[in-house]
């Protein structure tokens, strides 16, 4: 469906106008060379959806751009079998004068659509953006929410064979997004190809089948999400430190200055790593500190098999702070109410300062343990967590 060979991008970038002006009257160099893209290649399949992560800058927009031809390569080679439509950046190929059913043919035109496939599906796009009498009105009255419902509407109706979806999916209203999500996984069983960028880190887990991570023009990591989504976490980790973090022989990294020696996972009652839905978890951690620290924040984070996040939290969320000196062992115990569904479950630990891992990242391990819950405890429930629940039943009596 999509392949990409060796791609690269660059743009000239100039201190001012005048430094341009100068070039193009002189002939000499007054800009500087950037990198956008370095010899990135990856494949897209029919039916697959493929999530791009990357921190702000990595070259996400500059790939979809050139994906959606508003680009040109420099070097290597785009493979696009059929029609690619996206939802790249609020208000692209929109008159903000024009009404948003006038809207509807003009981006609608611009995505390659002709005036007959405009006509057989202006009601699917106007019924499926909800719009109601707004979409009369002026595109300048419309809030960032509602130009985000009517781009997907008339994208995802423009009959494309790959479908790209930017940020811009994040300002619509909940029910929308999933609106947008189910439509999304719809597209992808009829044999559509969809490359999701997001900074949601579930979304990606739960949407994608494969995910690529880019840093600095370059893909750095290709493969399954629940990696790609934790190589993105170290890269953030990385940058808040401002050097590499050391990775440890157990796979985990930070500055090491504090780190987990010993870890084991087991249920209160069950004494193994098999436990009863309603069931508590317990957590058993040994720290160890190679310098003296008055701020560290231990947390723990529970994700499903599918990767996604199931509960995280720290000591410094608790109103807790671990205090450490150079040489000194901790013993901790972790303990969560698992009202959780049965299935399997990774454990993944992390040192930090302060509220989150991008203070000071003084160690970090996803999928340190692993556990099982098996069965209930209590009554049965449907979906990922028990939560309060009460039936209040009232009898209506006939008057006389």
């Amino acid at each position: 469906m999509i392949v990409v060979k060796d791609l690269h991008k660059s743009f000239k970038l100039f201190a001012s106008p005048r430094e341009r002006l100068k070039e193009a009257l002189t002939g000499k160099s007054h800009h500087t060379q950037h990198t956008a893209l370095d010899g990135v290649s990856f494949e897209v399949a029919e039916g697959e959806v493929l999530g791009v992560l990357g921190r702000n800058g990595a070259g996400k927009s500059t790939l979809l751009k050139l994906l959606t031809g508003v680009l040109m390569p420099d070097a290597g080679s785009l493979q696009i079998d059929g029609r690619v439509t996206g939802l790249l950046e609020l208000g692209t190929g929109f008159n903000s004068e024009l009404s948003g059913i006038d809207n509807i043919t003009i981006n609608a035109l611009m995505l390659g659509m002709t005036h007959g496939d405009i006509e057989r599906h202006r009601d699917a796009i106007i019924e499926f953006c909800e719009l109601g009498e707004y979409i009369h009105e002026p595109l300048r009255t419309y809030s960032s929410g509602m130009v985000m419902r009517l781009g997907f509407a008339i994208a995802i109706h423009a009959d494309p064979a790959c479908f790209l979806v930017d940020e811009a999916l994040s300002v619509g209203d909940g029910y929308f997004q999933q609106k947008c999500i189910q439509r999304i996984r719809q597209f992808k069983q009829e044999g559509g190809a969809i490359m999701f960028v997001s900074h949601d880190l579930n979304a990606v887990k739960v949407l994608c089948d494969r995910a690529i991570v880019l840093e600095g023009g370059r893909l750095i990591h290709n493969g399954d999400p629940e990696g790609a989504v934790n190589h993105y976490n170290r890269i953030m980790a990385e940058q808040a430190e401002g050097d590499d973090l050391r990775e440890g022989e157990s796979g985990a990294f930070g500055t090491q200055e504090v780190v987990v020696t010993h870890c084991h996972v087991q249920g209160q009652d069950s004494q193994s790593s098999m436990l009863a839905s309603g069931e508590t978890l317990e957590i058993h951690l040994r720290l160890k500190a190679s310098v003296a620290l008055d701020d560290i924040a231990l947390g723990v984070l529970l994700r499903d098999r599918y990767g996604q996040d199931v509960f995280g939290q720290n000591t410094h969320q608790h109103k807790q702070t671990l205090v450490m000196s150079e040489g000194e062992e901790l013993d901790v115990v972790v303990r969560i109410k698992a009202n959780i569904a049965p299935g399997k479950y990774t454990l993944s630990a992390a040192l930090h300062s302060s509220d989150h891992h991008l203070e000071n990242c003084y160690w970090w391990h996803d999928s340190l343990d692993t556990f099982e819950v098996a069965g209930y405890r209590f009554s049965k429930f449907s979906g990922m967590c028990r939560l309060d629940c009460a039936f209040e039943i009232g009898r209506q009596h006939d008057k006389c």
